[in-house]
């Protein structure tokens, strides 16, 4: 029997420092986000890192936080809700990091006589801190606990034309009754030594602007070309002007140098060149979560209007959109009647 796993982000059980700190501990200890070897990670994390953060994020979350819970998870669990609506596979809903598992959403679906199951990163773009170490986990906890499970994994989706149409759609919604001088896609920022580490080729990415334009196989593992590659489908799509767009990268820790140009610096920039009125988008999300509820609805807001602009609005992610919903219920359903993915890797 199949069933589909979707998986997403997580967050912590509540908006306070107890709970926000186990669940930055499990994040930041993740050996894809911070690929530092384990004595220098846990030096980092435990010893500086969990010493004031927890604090700091908890005022974030409590600031986004509702009263049904944790946005991330009400909108998860509304949008797994709908796409069950939508197929006769179980569908199941678990979380990288936080108490809601992975392991727990595997034995859902194993209690419901599933053995074949189809994984869903709810991440539309490849990165070894967000789609792969949901893949690696999966397997992991496939093997030790559910070892007649066979998994198959939908590969990150970023140019599928059905998921191009949706987000497309859902920012033209946005857009309505907005008179923008400029669109800020800001996508989640990772370290420039991502991208090389998840280049196969060795030789490919060198983050100079070119490699992106050069057809390679690095490109099912790029998380730089994939994000640059939805702007401009998303352009194409809608009929943006090409001077109006632009893409950023948000969220860095101090240290590396991370994907650049920078979301904040870029708010400053733009007000400073004239643009008064921004409309910002975080395609990296299917769900809105404290990065983009807080960090760019409200923060970037701020940054922005002190930097000289006079409008600015964020547009949320798809969330539970009913187009959304219908994009996804069709990759799962191709996939129960003919075994094939709908969403297949470039080129």
């Amino acid at each position: 029997m199949k069933g589909v796993l979707l998986v997403n982000l997580g967050s912590p059980e509540s908006p306070t420092a107890k709970d926000v700190k186990p669940y930055l501990d499990e994040f930041l200890m993740d050996e894809r986000v911070i690929d530092a070897p384990k004595w220098l990670r846990a030096f980092l994390v435990k010893g500086i890192i969990l010493q004031t953060r927890p604090k700091k994020s908890a005022k974030a979350y409590a600031k986004i936080w509702w009263e049904e819970g944790s946005p991330l998870i009400v909108l998860s669990e509304r949008f797994a809700n709908k796409v069950q609506q939508h197929t006769k596979m179980p569908v199941a809903l678990g979380m990288r990091y936080g108490k809601m598992t992975i392991k727990n959403a595997l034995q859902e679906l194993k209690e419901k006589g599933v053995d074949e199951v189809l994984l869903v990163p709810l991440y539309p773009h490849y990165a070894m801190s967000s789609f792969e170490t949901v893949v690696v986990k999966v397997l992991e906890e496939q093997q030790q606990y559910f070892p007649e499970m066979e998994v198959t994994t939908l590969p990150a989706f970023y140019k599928n034309a059905d998921y191009i149409q949706a987000l497309s759609e859902s920012i033209k919604d946005g857009l309505k009754d907005f008179d923008y001088d400029h669109i800020l896609f800001s996508y989640h920022g990772i370290p420039e030594r991502h991208i090389r580490k998840s280049d196969p080729t060795r030789f490919h990415c060198k983050i100079d602007g070119s490699c992106c334009k050069i057809n390679s196989v690095a490109h099912n593992t790029c998380y730089r070309h994939q994000v640059y590659d939805t702007t401009e489908m998303v352009k194409a799509y809608l009929g943006l002007p090409e001077e109006q767009v632009s893409s950023s990268f948000q969220s860095r820790l101090a240290g590396d140098p991370w994907l650049k140009p920078y979301t904040d610096f870029e708010f400053v920039r733009l007000a400073k060149e004239g643009k008064k009125r921004l409309a910002v988008i975080t395609p990296a999300f299917v769900s809105d979560c404290l990065e983009t509820l807080e960090e760019i609805a409200m923060e970037g807001k701020e940054q922005f209007m002190e930097a000289g602009g006079e409008n600015y609005k964020h547009i949320p992610c798809m969330n539970d959109n009913e187009a959304w919903v219908k994009v996804m219920a069709k990759w799962v359903n191709e996939w129960e009647a003919t075994g094939e993915l709908a969403v297949t890797p470039s080129t």
